[in-house]
C-alpha cells in the first residue's frame, strides 16, 4: 500500500513487479497500461523496498505464499477498508492522493502527467480542479510583485 502511495503507482505495475525491474533510483517496467514506464523512486519508496526480503528462487517483488503468483491484495484491503471505517476507499485512490497532493504542492500538471505515466495531457487535466487554491494563490503572489515593481502597495 504505501509503494501505491509514494509512487502513484497504477495497482497492476506494483502488483506484478518484478526485481529485475527495480534499477534505483526507478522501476523501468517494460510494459503498463500505456506501454513501457518508468515509475521514479523517491526516498519513502526506496525505503519500502529496501524492507522487503528477497525470496530465493523469485522474481516478484510481492510473490503469493508459493512464490508463483502475485500476491491477492483483496481480501486483506476489504478488512482493512472496514477497520479503518472508510468502506468505499479503493486502492486506486491512493493513485489520486499522489496526484492530488502534487497538485496542492504547486507541482506542474505536466510534470504529474509523467509521474503518473499519462500519455496525454487531458487525463492529467482531471487533477486541475484541486488546484484552484494553489491558483488564486499564484495569482496573488503575482499581482503583488507588480504592485511592488510599481512602487504600489502589494
Amino acid at each position: 500500500m504505501r509503494l501505491l502511495l509514494f509512487t502513484g503507482a497504477r495497482i497492476s505495475e506494483i502488483r506484478d513487479l518484478r526485481w529485475e525491474w527495480v534499477r534505483s533510483p526507478h522501476l523501468s517496467l517494460p510494459d503498463s497500461k500505456t506501454g513501457p514506464r518508468t515509475i521514479w523512486l523517491n526516498s519513502q519508496a526506496l525505503a519500502v523496498l529496501a524492507d522487503i526480503p528477497r525470496r530465493e528462487g523469485c522474481a516478484l517483488v510481492f510473490p503469493n505464499s508459493t512464490g508463483t503468483k502475485p500476491l491477492t491484495i483483496d481480501p486483506w484491503w476489504s478488512g482493512f477498508r472496514r477497520s479503518c471505517s472508510m468502506p468505499d476507499l479503493r486502492l486506486h485512490d491512493l493513485r489520486h492522493s499522489f496526484a492530488s497532493t502534487a497538485i496542492m504542492d504547486n507541482v506542474p500538471l505536466v510534470t504529474i502527467g509523467k509521474l503518473l505515466g499519462h500519455v496525454l495531457p487531458e487525463t492529467t487535466a482531471k487533477y486541475a480542479h484541486l488546484a484552484d487554491e494553489v491558483i488564486g494563490d499564484a495569482a496573488q503572489r503575482i499581482s503583488g510583485s507588480l504592485a511592488q515593481a510599481l512602487g504600489l502597495r502589494p
